[in-house]
């Protein structure tokens, strides 16, 4: 199965996304655990690639396609940003980052999902969830 949706760069097209997600979780009848360990994932990627990558620009796109085979689920989110240095990201776990509201989309992302990748200098990332 393929799916591919592209939003303009508006916070309110989360909406959008996440409605992807819901049909996905019924579809392949997803436990609870597995649809929430997604959702948050995916809006967190998609999240900063309309905030970090596209800078809010409406007049850019942010481009997500889904594909389940077997044995995973792989979402791919690209936004039309310059990209950004994904092996420098902070820990907003440290004690001097803890207080910061911003900055744990990343580490959810990894911590929720079974794999995350970057590709094109960090303006696409591809989050894996094994089945």
């Amino acid at each position: 199965m393929n799916k591919n949706i592209v939003i303009a760069s508006e916070i309110e097209n989360i909406s959008i996304v996440e409605k992807l997600v819901d049909e996905l979780s019924i579809e392949l009848s997803l436990p609870a655990d597995a649809y929430g360990n997604i959702l948050i994932a995916v809006i967190e990627a998609v999240t900063n690639a309309i905030v970090h990558g596209n800078k809010r620009d409406t007049s850019k796109k942010v481009d997500i396609t889904l594909t389940v085979n077997e044995k995973e689920l792989v979402f791919r989110i690209e936004d039309e940003g310059p990209g950004f240095d994904f092996t420098d990201v902070p820990d907003p776990t440290r004690p001097d980052k803890i207080e910061n509201p911003d900055g744990r989309g990343i580490f959810l992302m990894t911590h929720l999902a079974d794999e995350v990748s970057y590709d094109k200098g960090g303006a696409v990332v591809f989050i894996k969830f094994k089945l």
